[in-house]
């Protein structure tokens, strides 16, 4: 399944793409449909028959959870990126966070703060929660992946780098896209370790391409290490990590100044094209 959350009529609405309709799912969101024990089941009973529908073409999206409990990321986790930015391949996963005010849609723009100078893409696999989970191990972790979707997680390199912690480069409003669908893992190659092809590519020149498969911790193997940590809940989501051919990393560095169309995609999961404006400080 894909699942999606619309905008429309001023209010938002868990949907299910069914060829070039989306069909209404009858909760507000894909977060509360999450928080369903029978989410999947009833997802996949709503048909064009019984339930509201709305045009895929031209439909403008929210974040796939637009209010997550909590959106943790995970650094340094695929070999060409930890190559690139000249570390060792560290032991454990780089964990770090971002808020639901970080998160836009697919189609949204995303704001460019004033007091950064070096404004960056990461175009990243991102895991959904389907379920509460607290120190998974095997079945029950890859049975709390709901699904995954596309993140970009754009970071402010001068201000991550501040310190050794990394939160402050990461969490800026309204800057990082998620969606626009969130996939079943029934319908991807690999289910709940998928291998999929990823690229991100700026004003039509790519940036960014690489393999899932080239993962350092796979998605069970994340979701076993935060959930160790802290409770998952419905809806939660973990950013799995950037590939090389991030700006930071290039001999000059490149940056997003404003003005550029920026598209993340990932194979089966769809596209994130988003405008980078720039954002006055008040």
């Amino acid at each position: 399944m894909k699942l999606a959350t619309l905008r429309t009529d001023g209010a938002t609405k868990a949907v299910r793409l069914d060829g070039d309709v989306l069909i209404d799912l009858g909760v507000p969101d894909v977060g509360t449909l999450l928080g369903r024990d029978d989410w999947a089941g009833h997802a996949a009973a709503a048909t064009a028959g019984n339930s509201a529908t709305y045009p895929a073409g031209g439909a403008e999206y929210a974040p796939v959870v637009p209010q997550p409990s909590k959106v943790i990321c995970v650094g340094l986790n695929y070999r060409t990126h930890i190559t690139e930015m000249g570390r060792d391949l560290p032991e454990h996963p780089t964990l770090f966070a971002k808020f639901a005010d970080s998160l836009i849609g697919a189609g949204d723009d995303i704001l460019r703060p004033d007091e950064t100078e070096q404004f960056d893409w990461e175009v990243e696999l991102a895991v959904v929660i389907g379920k509460r989970v607290r120190r998974a191990r095997g079945e029950e972790a890859e049975q709390a992946i709901a699904g995954f979707t596309v993140l970009n997680d754009i970071t402010c390199r001068d201000w991550q780098f501040r310190t050794r912690e990394w939160l402050q480069g990461k969490m800026w409003d309204s800057s990082t896209p998620v969606g626009p669908f969130l996939v079943t893992p029934d319908e991807l190659p690999g289910g709940v370790r998928p291998a999929l092809d990823v690229r991100l590519t700026v004003d039509g020149e790519v940036m960014q391409s690489d393999t899932t498969a080239d993962l350092l911790f796979d998605p069970v193997a994340l979701v076993e290490y935060v959930s160790t940590i802290t409770r998952l809940n419905p809806g939660d989501i973990i950013a799995t990590g950037t590939p090389g051919g991030v700006g930071h990393a290039r001999k000059p560095g490149r940056y997003l100044l404003g003005g550029e169309s920026v598209v993340a995609e990932i194979d089966r999961l769809g596209r994130l094209e988003n405008r980078v404006v720039k954002e006055k400080s008040a």
